[in-house]
Parts: structure tokens; C-alpha cells; sequence
């Protein structure tokens, strides 16, 4: 779950309180870019064809730079960073503002 710090679809601050965090559906690690739910929507035009017979305007996610975004933090909603643990093998990511593992 992340918040977007910058660009066309910044989450705004209301009453003080952090808006609600979007779910990741993909990260791209070669071009550091994610893509966001509900977050860069662009339009699309696509032609009819059996899987979509009417064609027309298609409003989907595109890609946003990660460094736009910011990791939410569990205990309390805020955007965090992380840090890294490592314990012999396992490597686990805490977040900085409460100390609680980020999964």
C-alpha cells in the first residue's frame, strides 16, 4: 500500500489526517516504475474485437515513477520509510515512524 507524493493525482492531506493508501498491482525494477491503482489513468482507444465488441474509449493505469511514492506505514497510515533488518538469511523491512514490519 503506497501514497503518491507528487504529480497529477498527489493524495491531498484532509483535516490533517492521510487519505486513503492505493494498492500496488505492479513494479517495473529495470524502468523504477510502478503501476497503481486508480492512480495515472489515461485514455485509450481500441479497436472492436472479440474480447471487447464495441471498441471505444478505455480508461487504464499507467506507470508512475516510484520515487513519487511513498510506502504507507501499518500501525498508522502515514507515509513511512523503511529500513532493512537482517537476521542471518532473513531480511525483513521495518518501517522508521513506529518500528512495525512492513509485509
Amino acid at each position: 500500500m503506497v501514497l503518491v507524493l507528487a504529480g497529477n493525482n498527489k493524495d491531498k492531506k484532509e483535516n490533517g489526517k492521510f487519505p486513503a493508501p492505493h494498492k500496488v498491482l505492479s513494479v517495473d525494477r529495470e524502468k523504477e516504475t510502478a503501476i497503481v491503482e486508480g492512480v495515472n489513468l489515461v485514455s485509450r482507444s481500441t479497436k472492436p474485437s472479440a474480447k471487447n465488441p464495441q471498441g471505444g474509449i478505455i480508461k487504464k493505469e499507467a506507470p508512475i515513477h516510484i520515487s513519487n511514492l511513498s510506502l504507507v506505514d501499518p500501525e498508522s497510515g502515514a507515509p513511512t520509510r523503511i529500513a532493512i533488518k537482517r537476521e542471518g538469511k532473513t531480511v525483513t523491512r521495518i518501517a522508521k515512524k513506529s518500528g512495525k514490519e512492513i509485509k
